[in-house]
């Protein structure tokens, strides 16, 4: 469930009517409410980019807010306890200088050129000969 709220920019009260049609004919909506600031308060279950355009096709339209359709109640805090803190053992990072070796040298295998790699004609006896 989610509360999303729109502006609107519409001119006359047909627009009006024509946009709380349309509102309220969107899949997943439970309720359509709207202000006097042309602010249009849609809640249900909605995706509200699809709201929005379906709306554009008849004036205006801008997204303000989408968050839950109730807002959570608060409850009321109690004063918590303080306990006192226990100490914690401190953590040991040892750490390793970085050493290099320049006697080690690196092996990479040769990459293969266009021109050697394949098969010859005398590994594939099927091969094609043109004499």
């Amino acid at each position: 469930m989610k509360k999303v709220v729109l502006k609107l920019d519409f001119h006359d009260e047909k627009s009006r009517q024509k946009v709380m049609k349309t509102a309220s004919g969107i899949s997943g909506v439970d309720s359509v409410a709207m202000d006097k600031d042309q602010k249009l308060t849609v809640t249900g279950d909605i995706d509200p980019v699809k709201a929005v355009r379906k709306l554009r096709k008849l004036c205006h339209t801008e997204i303000i807010s989408v968050g839950p359709a109730k807002e959570p109640e608060k409850k009321k805090e109690e004063p918590k306890k303080e306990e006192p803190k226990k100490e914690q053992p401190k953590e040991v990072i040892v750490t390793y200088p970085y050493v290099h070796h320049p006697s080690v040298s690196r092996y990479y295998a040769p990459i293969p050129d266009s021109y050697t790699y394949g098969k010859t004609i005398e590994e594939d006896p099927a091969g094609c000969i043109i004499c």
